[in-house]
């Protein structure tokens, strides 16, 4: 049975303003596998920094029941936090000190000695390619160095469970990517990583699964292709050698749209193995030879955009 970094059920959040009670978390349910990488996608006011504040201690739920690293969030929490870090939206470097000053400064709060401090500052710099400005003031630094040690003070206290809220928020495509080579060396030693963004690149491109929050609840779970056969748009596409060859399989496949010129017929299709697999066993059948095969899925943006919008026409 694989262990859960993660588990959470009937998580409620609300607050009240002038206008009366704002529910904020509507009974969300939660499961994060230890090892793995979970992504929490959702619009601005959805309740993704509310959810990480919960999960991360920061404060505490109205109800639900939350397991973090084995440990009951309400009867442990000074157990979860020595098992979990968190890289927020908005740098925790202070700008005035060196790096090298920065990681030694987490040494002390997380109560390790002088030598194992210095030792754990050593290994994070070379770790993320700063020992060069080790001793520069952090202020001096890029804003991918910022985050990269940012992230490396995290890991001073050697998390279980990491949440990244927006980590890469601000960086070039190059620094971002930087970034999501350092999340994968995590993971592949083992930790846990809980990631908000507003990247929805990045959730496709690293998340082992991803869930989508809007007006407080979950309205969709799971990778990222089973999300992208949740909308239609999805097809295949099969191009031929010849045009007796596409005129046979338009009037086999009578779904299908045929661009002559271009000798390619297009399927509508959810894009899934069993699909592919029939279609090209139907075309087998008739000895029609297809030259090339190309699958055409919704990305992310339109999951988001599509999802988000049935639940707004829901909640008017």
């Amino acid at each position: 049975m694989t262990n859960l970094a993660i588990a959470a059920t009937g998580l409620r959040k609300s607050y009240r303003d002038k206008n009366g009670e704002k529910v904020v978390l509507d009974g969300v349910d939660l499961t994060v596998p230890e090892g793995t990488i979970f992504s929490l996608l959702g619009p601005n006011g959805a309740g993704k920094t509310t959810t990480v504040q919960i999960l991360s201690t920061l404060i505490r739920a109205d109800g639900g029941t939350v397991q973090i690293a084995g440990y009951d969030l309400d009867r442990k929490a000074d157990d979860v936090r020595g098992a979990i870090g968190v890289t927020g939206q908005y740098s925790a470097v202070d700008k005035l000190l060196t790096g090298e000053e920065n990681l030694l400064l987490m040494a002390d709060l997380k109560h390790l000695s002088r030598r194992d401090g210095k030792q754990k500052a050593k290994e994070l710099l070379e770790r993320f390619d700063l020992i060069e400005a080790a001793r520069k003031p952090a202020g001096t630094y890029s804003g991918g160095m910022q985050r990269r040690l940012d992230l490396a003070m995290t890991l001073v206290g050697d998390p279980r469970l990491i949440f990244l809220d927006e980590p890469t928020t601000g960086l070039d495509p190059r620094s971002r990517r930087s970034m999501w080579g350092i999340v994968r060396e995590l993971v592949a030693s083992g930790v846990t990583i809980f990631l908000t963004t507003q990247y929805l690149e990045e959730a496709d491109e690293l998340a082992d699964r991803i869930a989508l929050l809007d007006h407080g609840r979950l309205i969709a779970e799971g990778t990222a292709e089973e999300l992208k056969r949740l909308i239609p748009g999805g097809h295949i596409e099969l191009t031929f050698a010849e045009t007796h060859l596409l005129e046979a399989a338009r009037h086999l496949i009578e779904a299908g749209v045929a661009a002559p010129e271009a000798l390619t017929l297009q399927v509508p299709s959810d894009g899934s193995v069993r699909a592919v697999r029939e279609l090209l066993t139907l075309l087998d059948e008739r000895s029609i030879d297809v030259a090339e095969m190309s699958v055409h899925t919704p990305d992310l943006d339109d999951v988001f955009l599509t999802l988000t919008s049935q639940q707004k026409e829901t909640v008017r």
